[in-house]
């Protein structure tokens, strides 16, 4: 059955991204897949957007001001009672509050999805209340949700982010001295000086990819542990890499290093490398424990001495087994299967 849905996104990075962002990835493919099954669809996003659905553009200055952070939510509030008797369902990507307006519409199917920490617990049960069996949550991952704190989790599903898989091809083998690969914000709680760490007392070479801070405590960080270990041959620090560039960095990798100091709540460059074959090596928090099956696709280490040991047994890995997980799980096409059963399920309860 043909739904009418609307899709929302946070403003802060155009749907798809140049380079950095995740969710937006998600979203991208996801409302491609839509389209395609037949749905249609609109999405909220930044305006730069490029999309087949109808697009409503979005934003206000710089994000993060209390005016300017009101003044998206009543924009995108705006742009969802407008569209109250022409929708069936509302998925949001970005904020619970921009719902608000819509939630009591029982006819009208509402999910939220998050896919960072820091989840509003009191929201979450207000929202229950008011939208009741027309309102449904889902997690990127189980341990976002799934703990005794959670009174509502009948009402949570997990749905994994996903990769489009032709945008990664399967690389069977690589060299005996290819490097270890560290992709993401060069942020402390990204555990880039974990990498290093594992890096120099594996005697391996590893390339640092992904973007630095400009001022603060997380550029303060870039300069004092991260830049006078770059020497350009065995630490290499190579800046935002786009797609291409990324295929090509994680499909000739030895491992990626997943080494963070906070509970990410997903990672969605774990289910990229895995894409390509390659397994990862990553510390037992947030997310990792759910996407590295310990000694299939990578391994789950919780200090620097044993990712350091984790390395010296990447050659019982088998690549092949890391493609398939990845197909089994994290393809794109499952994940917006899983998204479009909760569609038909909270409008149509």
């Amino acid at each position: 059955m043909t739904l009418r849905i609307v899709v929302t996104a946070d403003p802060y990075i155009p749907v798809p991204p140049l380079t950095y962002g995740g969710a937006e990835r998600v979203i991208d493919f996801l409302v491609r897949g839509l389209l395609k099954r037949g749905h249609e669809v609109t999405l909220v996003a930044h305006p730069e957007s490029r999309t087949g659905a109808a697009l409503v553009p979005y934003g206000s200055g710089t994000h993060w001001t209390a005016l300017e952070r009101a003044t998206e939510l009543w924009q995108v509030s705006s742009a969802l009672w407008a569209r109250r008797n022409t929708t069936d369902v509302v998925h949001s990507f970005g904020r619970l509050a921009a719902l608000l307006p819509i939630l009591p519409l029982a006819r009208i199917g509402k999910l939220q999805m998050y896919g960072r920490d820091g989840i509003p617990w009191n929201s979450v049960g207000t929202a229950l209340a008011l939208a009741g069996t027309s309102m449904r949550f889902t997690g990127c991952g189980t341990h976002m949700w799934d703990h005794a704190g959670n009174a509502h989790r009948d009402r949570w599903t997990t749905v994994f982010n996903g990769v489009e898989l032709p945008r990664y091809p399967y690389v069977a083998r690589v060299a005996d001295d290819a490097p270890l690969v560290f992709l993401g914000r060069l942020d402390r709680i990204k555990g880039a000086h974990h990498a290093i760490a594992v890096a120099r007392a594996s005697e391996r070479r590893l390339i640092l990819a992904g973007p630095r801070a400009d001022s603060g405590h997380e550029r303060e960080y870039f300069d004092r542990e991260i830049l006078p270990h770059v020497d350009g041959d065995r630490i290499q620090w190579i800046g935002s890499v786009d797609d291409t560039a990324k295929a090509t960095l994680l499909g000739g990798a030895a491992a990626l290093l997943m080494l963070i100091d906070w509970d990410e709540p997903f990672g969605i460059v774990m289910a990229e490398t895995l894409a390509c074959g390659t397994p990862v090596i990553g510390f037992a928090r947030g997310s990792v424990p759910e996407i590295v099956r310990d000694g299939v696709n990578g391994f789950v280490c919780r200090t620097e001495a044993e990712a350091t040991a984790a390395v010296a047994r990447l050659h019982t890995l088998d690549r092949a087994a890391a493609r398939a997980d990845c197909e089994q799980r994290f393809d794109a096409d499952r994940i917006v299967s899983a998204y479009e059963a909760l569609y038909h399920e909270v409008a149509h309860r």
